[in-house]
């Protein structure tokens, strides 16, 4: 079995400069993100809130911490303190949130509004419609607190290579028209450990990969 290290610099000897990797440690134990980080990782993804607050919490205070589940806009407090990147913004009641809750702490936080490029039901997200009235909407020019980057989707759980493809290039040309209007935007979110190579060619910036640096997960603890 490979380490955590090997994987972590096996993916890394793969990317092209202008792309990001954020290590998806959700359900990981923390002495497995220290592996990670004592081998240079410094961007790590965690999908609940409240796991993300206690290794924020026990860990070294350069990481940059992701937030990419889906969140409640109840629970944004707890992580508003600390949070870098929210990929998964879906909602301008979300997005308002999580300016009353960063300007609490006189910060501003970064937020990726996440499109629906998937066919599963599943998935959240907003209409590249929706997303386009979004970052050009009054509302949100007033928020002062929150600033969106860029997109974030997940494409459909599937062996189709082609629909795969299909999607990442809706959510690269959803991008495309987003920074027509905003010219700051510069990050697109997509691509996790099974089709990153492909996210990547289709104009990915970032890619979330968990499995396969450290291993299938354990939802049991």
């Amino acid at each position: 079995m490979s380490s955590i290290k090997e994987n972590l610099n096996t993916i890394l000897s793969q990317l092209p400069e202008h792309v990001t990797l954020v290590a998806v440690s959700k359900t990981k134990p923390i002495s497995d993100l220290m592996t990670a980080y004592n081998a240079g990782q410094r961007v790590f993804g965690e999908n609940k809130i409240q796991e993300m607050v206690e290794k924020y919490e026990q860990m070294p205070k350069d990481i940059e911490w992701h937030m990419i589940g889906h969140v409640q806009r109840n629970k944004v407090k707890y992580m508003a303190e600390f949070v870098s990147l929210i990929h998964g913004v879906d909602s301008l009641k979300l997005l308002k949130e999580i300016n009353k809750q960063a300007k609490k702490h006189n910060r501003t936080i970064d937020c990726l509004l996440q499109i629906k490029i998937a066919e599963e039901d599943s998935k959240f997200g907003m209409s590249p419609d929706d997303a386009l009235d979004l970052i050009a909407s009054e509302d949100y020019s007033e928020l002062k607190n929150v600033h969106i980057t860029g997109v974030m989707g997940m494409a459909t759980f599937t062996d189709n290579q082609s629909q795969i493809e299909e999607e990442f290039k809706r959510l690269k040309s959803t991008f495309d028209k987003l920074k027509a209007i905003d010219n700051s935007l510069h990050i697109i979110s997509m691509g996790m450990s099974g089709d990153y190579q492909l996210a990547i060619e289709c104009g990915s910036t970032m890619i979330r990969v968990g499995s396969s640096i450290f291993g299938s997960r354990n939802y049991s603890n």
